[in-house]
């Protein structure tokens, strides 16, 4: 059973690596801006706190990545799967129903690893970043746990969207929740309605989080966005299964 388990995940991770759309994307743009405001900005402190821009961005720009490589993955790839009839046929097979999930789970994770494991070689070699190695862990497994929400909220998107209408829906939600939870720049730069709003977005507590890491000047509690995170996975897990079964419903109905 194991060995099923690793081979979609194995299948999965090939196909999406030889998709230069998906593979470059995900791995290039978060280093192309944390290059242009982490490491351009070099040294400077953050505004209201005694910590470099490329410190803190590690965190921001490393969260960027992470919910980047996981609705690309998710949002569009189960859209475009499920267009093409795949999702009929890996039904109908004799794999166990999780296995294709549990796949591009992983594989998400693994990207998002991959772009963190990059961005932290940046910020150590070119952004003087240093930190004792228990907090480099700690920030990248938070980055890399925070996932977990996006893969709801992508599975969602694949549920709903068409192929064709996938990658425009997924920018759209994907950028300006990123842009306004404070992933491209800090919050302190963005207007007051902006600010105010940023509680309302599952990106903006994914920051948070990794934040706190950094012990930079953070709102709220860590349970209080590990909750809040929570409650989101739920409300994207519930709308992905109303998706899926309207879908096997026009199928099998």
């Amino acid at each position: 059973m194991t060995h099923v388990y690793w081979m979609e995940a194995k299948c999965e991770f090939l196909k999406l690596l030889r998709m230069r759309v998906y593979s470059l994307s995900t791995v290039l743009f978060p280093l192309m801006f944390y290059c242009f405001f982490g490491l351009a900005m070099g040294r400077s402190p953050q505004p209201g706190a005694a910590m470099p821009m490329a410190r803190y961005l590690l965190a921001t720009y490393g969260a960027f990545a992470v919910v980047g490589a996981t609705l690309y993955a998710f949002g569009i790839g189960i859209a475009v799967e499920r267009g093409l009839g795949w999702l009929q046929v890996k039904r109908a097979s004799p794999m166990p129903p999780a296995a294709y999930l549990v796949a591009k789970g992983a594989v998400s994770l693994a990207f998002g690893a991959i772009v963190v494991t990059l961005l932290f070689t940046l910020g150590a070699v070119f952004g003087g970043v240093r930190m004792p190695l228990g907090q480099w862990l700690a920030l990248g497994g938070t980055l890399i746990a925070g996932a977990v929400p996006f893969c709801a909220l992508g599975l969602a998107i694949g549920n709903f969207v068409g192929p064709n209408s996938a990658p425009a829906t997924v920018n759209m939600i994907y950028m300006p929740m990123a842009f306004c939870a404070g992933l491209w720049i800090p919050l302190q730069f963005l207007p007051s309605v902006l600010r105010q709003a940023a509680p309302f977005l599952p990106t903006y507590h994914f920051a948070q989080l990794a934040l706190g890491v950094l012990h930079a000047p953070v709102q709220g509690t860590i349970m209080e966005h590990v909750g809040a995170l929570a409650a989101f996975t739920m409300i994207f897990a519930g709308i992905a299964w109303i998706g899926d079964s309207r879908e096997q419903e026009k199928v099998y109905g």
